[in-house]
């Protein structure tokens, strides 16, 4: 299995509709959507770009972000919007 990282997003509803998602702990992860469950789907993408610039510039990602699939149980938080 592939790494696996559990990344904390802050959802922020804008003004002209849909949100914008970042991070408080990895600065460079940006995306957006013009719904919640938009904004959602982009993250994958966004998290993706964000390590590849992170592996590019030789930036480490923080060490409590990667789980050990191999170690056990992995945590997850999951946002559902109700419909």
């Amino acid at each position: 299995m592939s790494r696996v990282y559990r990344v904390p997003l802050v959802l922020t509803p804008q003004e002209e509709g849909g949100y914008t998602v970042t991070s408080p702990v990895l600065p460079g992860l940006v995306t957006e959507g013009d719904s919640l469950e938009q904004a959602l789907e982009n993250v994958e993408d966004a998290l993706r770009a964000t390590l590849e610039l992170y592996e590019d510039t030789g930036r480490s990602v923080p060490d409590d972000l990667v789980q050990d699939p191999d170690a056990g149980a992995l945590q997850f938080d999951l946002l559902l919007p109700a419909s």
